[in-house]
């Protein structure tokens, strides 16, 4: 092992052979009038800030009724009766936003069973 080796981040495999060559992200500057345009950084760097913020994610009825442990077909009559997450229609596709979800069963928290919300949410 050379001294190149022990500078190499953990993620990176020290007995890879020298000919395989390493993989990079290509993430562009914010300020275009710095020295170079483009900066460089290993796969196994932390995210950036603008890398964390990812789009919304949806999920459709199977996905959904998982997450929150749920039947689909439970999901299916909560659409229906009321008193289920937010859900949206696209074309004839159901989905649900996994943000929705999440706030529709924080919603739903209890402390114990004598919360007069708890009869509520039952």
């Amino acid at each position: 092992m050379n001294e190149a080796d022990e500078n190499l981040p953990a993620c990176f495999d020290k007995a890879r052979s020298k000919s395989t060559p390493r993989r990079w992200k290509h993430a562009r500057r914010s300020n275009p009038t710095e020295e170079s345009s483009v900066t460089r950084r290993r796969e196994c760097d932390p995210p950036t800030a603008a890398e964390e913020k990812r789009p919304a994610r949806y999920l459709i009825n199977e996905e959904a009724a998982a997450h929150v442990r749920l039947s689909p077909r439970t999901l299916e009559k909560m659409r229906v009766q009321g008193g289920g997450p937010r859900f949206r229609k696209l074309g004839r596709r159901v989905v649900y936003l996994l943000d929705d979800l999440d706030s529709w069963t924080d919603a739903r928290a209890c402390a114990m069973t004598s919360d007069p919300q708890y009869s509520n949410t039952r």
